[in-house]
């Protein structure tokens, strides 16, 4: 693995940490600096297929979701379909008539580069405001030495375990699927993305499995084996399927990488492809399913 793949790799993780432990509005910016270069890399692969999509008008919807779901997260779903009737009204007054391929590709970009993402957003509010200490809504640890005792780690919101578990699983499932199909892979996944291997995908599924069981345990998840071997799989899969539905998008545009942001990882949507459909399934695990087991 080249050194600049490895080195902006760590920074990557120690960013996403340190931006979901204080949380609030700072972890809000965080995505929305991903969501808006992520978008700006989903219409530039847009544009090779001589679309010409509302693209910033769709960045500053998703934007504007973005601070609703900081705000409330309730109102957050309405931002969806009034975001979308706004782009369509912006492309009908354009001096050129707009094609079913330019509504279509911009409300797939406020929808798959802006309304999926938000869910980190949701999935970190969660209970926030129970341990909120640093202005804008955010938390710092007030002792390091004790962050991670289990008294503590049990008073801590379900929102932030939430997602430093998610993070976790999915580094697990990328880190598993490469190495392995790197080294063991020999059966191809799919002619979507020609160097990923069902030996790779397996592995990555059970790392994600793995790290989930461990997890849910340590953070005393209801009946943990069972959720943990639930949400891992949802993670490990949803993690897998986003990143194909990446290359899906590459593929169509004809180019190797969304972007060159990123030394040795390529822009940002290669970079964060594995977490697009991950926060949403959390997120409704957490509040919709996770209850359930405690019945």
């Amino acid at each position: 693995m080249p050194w600049s793949r490895i080195i902006s790799g760590i920074i990557a993780i120690a960013l996403a940490l340190f931006s979901t432990i204080l949380g609030g509005w700072y972890f809000t910016v965080m995505i929305a600096i991903v969501v808006f270069l992520g978008q700006q890399e989903y219409f530039n692969l847009v544009r090779t297929r001589g679309i010409a999509p509302a693209a910033k008008t769709t960045i500053f919807v998703s934007v504007i979701l973005l601070v609703i779901c900081t705000i409330n997260g309730d109102l957050a779903d309405a931002i969806m379909p009034v975001g979308g009737t706004f782009i369509c009204f912006y492309l009908l007054f354009q001096p050129q008539f707009a094609t079913i391929a330019d509504i279509s590709a911009s409300i797939m970009g406020l929808f798959y580069v802006g309304y999926l993402p938000s869910y980190w957003v949701r999935l970190r509010a969660i209970d926030q405001t129970v341990i909120s200490n640093i202005p804008l809504s955010g938390y710092w640890p007030p002792a390091w030495q004790n962050f991670l005792t289990a008294d503590n780690i049990a008073a801590l919101p379900m929102g932030f375990k939430a997602t430093v578990l998610t993070l976790l699983c999915i580094w697990a499932a990328d880190i598993g699927a490469y190495i392995i199909g790197k080294f063991f892979g020999k059966t191809r996944l799919s002619d979507i993305s020609p160097k990923k291997t069902v030996e790779g995908a397996v592995f990555g599924i059970t790392a994600s499995v793995v790290v989930a069981v461990a997890g849910a345990y340590y953070i005393h998840l209801p009946l943990s084996s069972i959720t943990g071997v639930t949400l891992g799989l949802l993670i490990g899969i949803a993690s897998l399927l986003g990143d194909l539905t990446e290359s899906m998008l590459k593929r169509d545009a004809g180019v190797k990488d969304s972007g060159q942001l990123i030394p040795g990882h390529g822009g940002i949507l290669d970079r964060t492809d594995s977490y697009i459909f991950t926060a949403p399934l959390v997120y409704y695990f957490v509040t919709l399913l996770l209850p359930l087991f405690k019945l």
